[in-house]
């Protein structure tokens, strides 16, 4: 299923974002915004001109027939650029399988699009007025992520320093991610880092709780013996 999901995002990318000829329009018809979430409408021409979220405006709606709950789930398979989308394609490779091989196919699904929803929800929540896009796969991968460094923590994960590939454990690599997003909340930056946080702590929270279940299931599926042993420690 993280084959499928990867390739899901990759096809809405190639096959919808790309060939449109109004990709901003588009972005606002199918992505979540704060504003919409919380006045449960569709955002209209003076909020857009404005940057304002109005919850008594009566101007023209930019798309009427816009599905607010719709949006939710279309901004977790939508980016904003070549480079964005592979970098959470290869974020969600690396993290991914051993994930599913602990929550199994389907329940792997679901915990992934609840995490990319709890981390739309925190970002709406911190930024209630907001009338810009949220787009990415981003939170759902983080929860991926917190997931990962409750089973796997002394797993090796490659990363590149400084041209050279370097092998660490995977609670200093997340430990290292995680603080990166407090150093981008101090900066004026667009990427939604609010979210990445709510979706890693809600995968962390979710593996801890499910913790026996997922760690029985591993067993059960005779996943490789280094990975059982460092999950028992």
């Amino acid at each position: 299923m993280t084959l499928v999901l990867i390739a899901a995002s990759l096809a809405v990318f190639f096959g919808v974002q790309v060939p449109s000829s109004t990709p901003t329009e588009d972005l606002y018809d199918r992505a979540t915004i704060p504003c919409e979430v919380v006045t449960g409408e569709p955002l209209d021409t003076v909020e857009l001109s404005s940057g304002r979220c109005l919850a008594d405006s009566e101007a023209p709606q930019l798309f009427p027939n816009k599905s607010i709950p719709m949006s939710l789930l279309w901004s977790l398979f939508l980016h904003g650029g070549l480079v964005h989308l592979l970098a959470n394609m290869w974020s969600l490779w690396i993290f991914g399988n051993n994930v599913e091989d602990a929550f199994g196919r389907v329940p792997y699904v679901g915990f992934y699009l609840l995490s990319g929803l709890v981390a739309s929800g925190a970002h709406v929540v911190l930024n209630p007025n907001s009338v810009v896009p949220i787009v990415g796969a981003s939170g759902a991968i983080a929860g991926v992520m917190g997931a990962y460094l409750v089973l796997f923590p002394r797993a090796r994960v490659t990363t590149w320093v400084v041209y050279l590939p370097i092998a660490v454990p995977a609670w200093i690599f997340l430990a290292v991610w995680l603080a990166s997003q407090f150093l981008i909340s101090a900066e004026t930056t667009n990427v939604a880092w609010e979210a990445h946080i709510a979706g890693f702590v809600f995968g962390l929270l979710a593996a801890t709780l499910l913790r026996p279940w997922l760690i029985r299931r591993l067993r059960s599926h005779h996943f490789p013996l280094q990975f059982v042993r460092q999950i028992r420690r």
